[in-house]
Formats: structure tokens, C-alpha cells, sequence
């Protein structure tokens, strides 16, 4: 497969824990943005949120362009063990839909060991996406959510474009309050979803992600998620045949550009990329097939006109969209923690509050890369 490089006029953003980390350049006399969100109605500082220290900042470091890394997926270890899901022997299980998603409590996150998060990766891998009720997660402390949590399922990414706590760049920050918002934004269109994979631009894109709120509405803010292992095997097998022998291209500048235009913080970090990947791609633990496109950042089909490409693409943006017998729709609930399989499934958030009335949503993505997208030809 080949790989694309658009490179701009000005910079982009990522960088990775546990890697060779690159070497970043700070802008000169630039001393960053940390927003005031945590002082009260008078303007004074509001020391009673603990979460302070997850407020979001945007600053002018720039890094280099990623390089690819060898990755193992821990779930390949859980499928030596006679019982993969030992780590969840006291725990009360609901499965979402019969195929996709997983309810858990009586399981605390932070207390695994290293065969625990092997078992977790091969069970989020076949369930899809798996919510943990009732953690104790959003009270370690970064370090340790990065370290010794993140860093377990793959090098850290950090995001190109988006707001980050100070110091902690690794952290995908999603806010939005009564006066700011660094994420989607709708009033230009009837809905907000946007249906996407995370950061499918890379040439390694994200692997099992952890997301996890501080502060949320009472009520709205939830999240859906779609298989796409299943929206694969709903299309005839004529079809699935034709897809397996297709590449796309998707492509981060859009990404880039609308940073650039000023809004989100208007940072960019490093220069965005495009990369080819298979159209429909296999998990290394599960070997299950599942469609790998999203109408955030596919771009075309390599090899097929211009309304060939528009065609595909565009029945199978509208066949994840339309399919509610392959979707769940997770509702947040104090201290739950959601992790996704990022390879194999897409996800939207859903903005249907007010956040001038009904209150904050502050959250934080951990976002490890994976293994470059294949699919093995029998």
C-alpha cells in the first residue's frame, strides 16, 4: 500500500509517549492559551473543580512528521488463556445489541494487571465497544492514565489540532461549556452526527481507545457507535468481494485547514498527511473482516473515477448511518469509562444539550495507534 504526503504552508500537531519521542520546537515569546473555564460567575478563581488541571490548552509546538513503529496487539496474548475473560469473573455483564457492545460493572479498571488488559483488548476487540460503570479512573493521576494505562495498548497519539491539558499533550480533550466549544459545532446543518473513525489519516490509525468524562449534563451528551463488522457482512458477497480489492485515501488536511481558518484554538502542529488503507480490513486478534471508511476523512477510491468513488463511498457512509439494528447508543453516567475498538467500529457524538442551561461536558480521549491497516487475501 502506498503512502501520500500533503504537506502544507504551515504546521501541524502530533507526538507519541513511550517512542522515541521527536524533538519539538516551542515558538518563540509564545506562552500558550489556558482558557478561564474554571472561574465562577464574577471572574474569580474556582478552586472547588477538581479537574482543573484537564482544562484546555492550545500552544505553538510543532513536531515532526510520525515513523512507523512495530505494534503487538495485547489481545493476541488473551488468546493463549483457557479462560479470556477471567478479568471479568465478578462482574455483571449486559451485552448492548446480541453483537455489538458490552455493559460492565463490578470491574474496576485501574486495578488490573497486565494479563487483565490483555483479556480487556481481546474482549473490547469482539465486542466492539465496552462501557465500565462506576470507575475510580478519573481520579489517578495523568501520568499514570498515560503510563501505565494508554501506553499498555500502543504508542500514545497526540492529536494534530485539538486542545490538550497543559503539559499533558497525549489527552484528546472534548468540551464544551456556555461560552466555549473546541469541538463540533452544527449550525449550518440539521444534525450533529458525523459518523468517523478517529484519526484514520494515519498511517497507523488508533487501535483500543479509552474516553472518559469529568463533568457532563445531567441528561443528553450521549455517544453512538457502529459495527463495522456487521454493516461488512450485512452487503452480498459479490460486493464484499469487489470491497476487498479496493484502497482509499484518507486524508487529514481538511482537518488541517479548518484549524487553520482559525477556529478550534487554531492550532497546528504537524504537517497533515494522507494515507492509502485497505477499504475493508481485518483485526489481528479476531481475524473478523469490517469496512474502514468514514465520511470525516475518506477521501476517494484509489484506481475508480470521480462519481465510481463518489458512489461506493457514499452507500456505504449512508449504510452505517441508516443501520440502528448495527448501532448503540451509550448513556453516560457518572465515572463510566468507554472503550472502543477503533479499527472496527465508527462513532458520533451526539450534541442534543444546552450548554448554557444544562451545564459542561468536559472529557478525555487516550488514544494508542495500532497496527497499519491490512487485510489478508485467502
Amino acid at each position: 500500500m502506498s503512502t501520500v504526503t500533503q504537506t502544507l504552508t504551515e504546521p501541524l500537531k502530533t507526538l507519541h509517549l513511550r517512542s522515541a519521542s521527536p524533538e519539538k520546537t516551542e515558538t518563540p515569546g509564545f506562552k500558550g492559551t489556558k482558557y478561564d473555564h474554571d472561574k465562577d460567575a464574577g471572574g474569580k478563581k474556582d478552586n472547588s473543580y477538581p479537574y482543573a488541571w484537564a482544562l484546555p490548552t492550545f500552544n505553538n509546538t510543532t513536531y515532526p512528521p510520525l515513523t512507523p513503529f512495530e505494534h503487538k496487539d495485547p489481545g493476541l496474548e488473551a488468546l493463549k488463556h483457557e479462560n479470556p475473560r477471567e478479568f471479568l469473573q465478578n462482574a455483571e455483564v449486559s451485552d448492548l445489541t446480541p453483537k455489538f457492545g458490552a455493559d460492565v460493572s463490578g470491574v474496576q479498571l485501574t486495578q488490573l494487571d497486565l494479563r487483565g488488559k490483555q483479556q480487556l483488548a481481546r474482549f473490547v476487540a469482539e465486542r466492539g465497544i465496552v462501557v465500565f460503570r462506576n470507575q475510580d479512573f478519573q481520579d489517578q493521576t495523568p501520568e499514570w492514565m498515560l503510563n501505565e494505562w494508554g501506553s499498555t495498548f500502543g504508542r500514545l497519539h497526540v492529536h494534530p489540532t485539538s486542545a490538550h491539558p497543559e503539559g499533558h499533550p497525549e489527552f484528546h480533550l472534548v468540551y464544551r461549556d456556555m461560552s466555549k466549544t473546541f469541538n463540533y459545532e452544527f449550525t449550518d446543518r440539521f444534525t450533529s452526527s458525523v459518523w468517523h473513525s478517529d484519526v484514520t489519516y494515519e498511517e497507523q490509525p488508533p487501535g483500543l481507545t479509552t474516553l472518559f468524562l469529568f463533568d457532563s449534563p445531567a441528561s443528553g451528551g450521549d455517544t453512538a457507535y457502529v459495527s463495522q463488522v456487521e454493516a461488512y457482512k450485512r452487503l452480498s458477497p459479490s460486493f464484499r468481494a469487489y470491497l476487498e480489492t479496493l484502497e482509499v485515501v484518507h486524508s487529514g488536511v481538511e482537518q488541517a485547514n479548518f484549524s487553520r481558518a482559525g477556529n478550534r484554538g487554531g492550532t497546528v502542529r504537524r504537517e497533515p498527511v494522507e494515507n492509502v488503507h485497505p477499504l475493508v480490513r481485518q483485526h489481528p486478534v479476531t481475524g473478523e473482516k469490517a469496512l474502514f471508511v468514514n465520511k470525516q476523512f475518506s477521501r476517494r477510491i484509489v484506481g475508480l473515477k470521480h462519481e465510481e468513488s463518489e458512489a461506493i463511498l457514499n452507500l456505504l457512509y449512508d449504510h452505517l448511518a441508516k443501520g440502528v439494528d448495527f448501532q448503540v447508543r451509550v448513556k453516560w453516567s457518572p465515572r463510566a469509562v468507554v472503550l472502543w475498538d477503533n479499527r472496527i467500529t465508527a462513532h458520533s457524538a451526539i450534541v442534543d444539550f444546552d450548554s448554557a442551561q444544562d451545564g459542561r461536558r468536559h472529557g478525555a480521549r487516550i488514544t494508542p495507534q495500532a497496527e497499519r491497516p491490512f487485510l489478508n487475501k485467502n
